[in-house]
């Protein structure tokens, strides 16, 4: 069966009669002086707890050397090195070979075989899979692995006796294109829709106060849709408690605040007659730009994490963006000329006054 991610892959027979699994782990070397690890987490599809096989070539002889390891929750914190130690599984057995014999030497790309033959728990067949690999090894010790997106999703929940994988690896890859459609749609393009409306509309006399109702609909809607998109994202957290997307949470969490400062705002708006209009405006222009600037920041961000950073959903978000920008352009070059005119009258205006004035003057 092909895993999800870093080319790897895996193979079983599962003895029904004494549940023994009998397994090998394919993957590859990122590095001559890496490491490639596969192991079982007893409770969860995440690295913490993890029993864990490492290959990698010893420092002294060249020679792959397979060691057993458990990830406790120290590991992510990094403040001591990860030392070999037995595991709490009951593995009978286990071995590793590079691919292509006795003479292969470990380099960029070299493929490993990790075999293992283990006793599980009688009438449990659920395994949650754990597989990485790393650039170097400190003496005995593996160092951390990368930890881009390919490197923080390498888990798989299978049932070794139907073959099957993890019922919620579907409901959770929906949930994601969901989130992300929300989110792109709402953060991405109807905030800064909305943040267009208010800054050019309010100017055209002609629409009366129909710009300002324009203006909080929009952001009222988009901000409905965006908290529809943050609580999934919310949820999508909770469902992958091995995967921590830290920038994009945090970007997430800060445009969430300020379009909730913003909605506040909308009801405490006071009265343009009050000497504390001009800090609210204030107020309501920083927060609301920097609100749009995080979300569409975000969106981008949105999706690197999802592995679409090179797909035709990215290329349509950024033609509606770079559409949306063209629109600004030109009508912010709009409201420039008309400021312009209006300044070159003013100032003829004010030259025929002086002109008529003039000869009063002169006679008087």
């Amino acid at each position: 069966m092909p895993l999800p991610s870093q080319q790897a892959s895996i193979a079983w027979t599962f003895h029904p009669h004494n549940a023994t699994l009998d397994v090998v782990f394919f993957g590859t070397f990122i590095s001559p002086s890496g490491w490639v690890g596969w192991g079982i987490n007893p409770t969860s599809a995440e690295m913490t707890g993890t029993h864990a096989l490492i290959a990698f070539p010893d420092p002294n002889s060249g020679q792959i050397v397979l060691l057993p390891y458990i990830l406790d929750p120290t590991v992510k914190l990094q403040r001591s090195p990860l030392l070999s130690r037995p595991l709490n599984i009951h593995l009978l057995s286990s071995s590793a070979t590079l691919y292509g014999g006795g003479m292969a030497t470990v380099h960029n790309g070299a493929t490993i075989q990790i075999y293992a033959s283990l006793k599980l728990v009688p009438n449990k067949t659920k395994i949650h899979h754990v597989w990485n690999r790393g650039l170097y090894v400190q003496g005995y010790s593996p160092t951390i692995h990368p930890t881009t997106i390919n490197d923080l999703s390498s888990t798989a929940t299978i049932d070794v006796l139907s073959g099957t994988t993890g019922a919620g690896h579907s409901n959770i890859k929906t949930l994601k294109v969901v989130h992300g459609i929300i989110n792109a749609i709402s953060w991405g393009i109807l905030l800064p829709i909305g943040a267009v409306t208010a800054r050019y509309l309010r100017h055209v006399q002609a629409l009366g106060p129909a710009w300002f109702y324009a203006h909080a609909a929009i952001q009222l809607f988009a901000f409905f849709l965006g908290t529809v998109g943050f609580a999934i994202g919310i949820r999508l957290g909770e469902l992958s408690p091995g995967r921590v997307y830290g920038l994009h949470r945090k970007l997430g969490f800060a445009a969430f605040c300020l379009g909730s400062l913003q909605t506040l705002a909308l009801l405490f708006r006071p009265k343009t007659t009050t000497k504390y209009r001009k800090y609210w405006k204030s107020y309501h222009h920083f927060v609301g730009y920097a609100c749009v600037v995080l979300g569409v920041v975000n969106v981008f961000q949105g999706f690197e994490v999802m592995g679409e950073s090179r797909s035709y959903a990215k290329l349509g978000y950024c033609l509606s963006l770079s559409t949306l920008i063209g629109v600004c352009i030109a009508l912010e070059v709009n409201a420039w000329v008309i400021f312009c005119r209006k300044a070159k009258e003013e100032k003829l205006r004010r030259s025929e006054e002086n002109n008529l004035t003039n000869p009063v003057m002169g006679a008087a």
